[in-house]
């Protein structure tokens, strides 16, 4: 008769156990078939650590440290951000070259917590210019979340972080990082005397930061081509009004869209136009032409006219 491996096997009472009989051939099987899953299993668990086969970080803003990239994409696509604060937080649509990438912990000892993940990536942001547009603070049940935006290289550059506190005993993190490029200047003083001409007034969707006044170079451009076409037209004059969306209450609304026709008015005038043939107004949310119950009639609404004065 040939040898017996022996295997345990409890009893009912659990107290005590008794040994059944296994053929050391078939055990021999086993324990090849155990070795072979974890020949299998071992260099999984060896990259567990490992970002993702064509995966890197985005070259604005680097990893939090000890983890690694476990999902990654980039391609042209139109994403949502949060911006504002508080109940009047709203999403914006922003489209451009898009890099999402989640980022999981090698370790619970190694990893952040949420607030410690958001406040980095947020200083880091301020560091290069940068600001802070949105920002949930982590809470029970809820990691977060925090919207970013940077002008740097000719792009706007929108940044969203998401902590996730779901995963056990480690967690992870997304991060979408949307690069909206320069657009070429495609106006011409021309162009704008005919519209003049034709409608009475010009709409200019002049890109300002949220809640800012401040002009940025690629509006500067079509100020020039304004001051160019004053310039061909001495006796022209015109009005610039701001006009908002209803985000907010009305009297900011008022006030930034004063505050952003005036800035207008003043590229202009830096331009070389006289000051005497300009004059600014600002009507707030008061002069809506889109529906502001979508993001696509608030971003029509958001504009700087250009109206024929006498």
């Amino acid at each position: 008769m040939p040898p017996f491996a022996r295997l345990p096997l409890a009893g009912r009472s659990g107290a005590s156990c008794r040994h059944l009989p296994l053929p050391v051939p078939a055990m021999n099987r086993i324990v090849r078939v155990f070795m072979f899953a974890l020949s299998l299993a071992l260099p999984l668990l060896a990259l567990a650590g490992d970002d993702i086969a064509g995966s890197k970080d985005h070259p604005l803003l680097t990893r939090y440290p000890g983890s690694y990239i476990s999902e990654y994409s980039k391609a042209y696509n139109a994403t949502e951000f949060k911006v504002g604060k508080g109940d009047n937080a709203t999403t914006q649509t922003v489209e451009g070259d898009t890099t999402s990438l989640r980022y999981f912990y090698g370790s619970p000892e190694t990893q952040a917590s949420p607030l410690q993940i958001i406040r980095n990536y947020q200083n880091a942001i301020r560091q290069i210019g940068g600001e802070v547009v949105y920002e949930r603070l982590p809470s029970e049940g809820d990691g977060g979340e925090t919207t970013l935006k940077v002008h740097t290289g000719g792009k706007d550059v929108w940044v969203k972080l998401v902590p996730d506190i779901y995963g056990a005993p480690t967690q992870d993190y997304l991060l979408v990082v949307a690069e909206v490029a320069a657009m070429a200047q495609a106006v011409t003083a021309n162009q704008l005397r005919d519209e003049l001409d034709k409608n009475g007034f010009i709409t200019l969707h002049v890109n300002f930061d949220t809640g800012k006044a401040v002009l940025k170079p690629d509006d500067l451009a079509t100020m020039q081509q304004v001051a160019m076409m004053m310039k061909a037209s001495p006796a022209l004059k015109l009005r610039v009004e701001g006009h908002t969306d209803n985000v907010g209450d009305a009297a900011s609304n008022k006030a930034l869209s004063e505050a952003r026709a005036n800035s207008v008015m003043d590229a202009i005038v830096q331009a070389g136009v006289p000051a005497e043939r300009l004059g600014a107004a600002g009507f707030g949310q008061e002069r809506p032409v889109a529906d502001n119950r979508s993001e696509e009639g608030r971003a029509k609404n958001r504009r700087v006219e250009l109206v024929k004065a006498d």
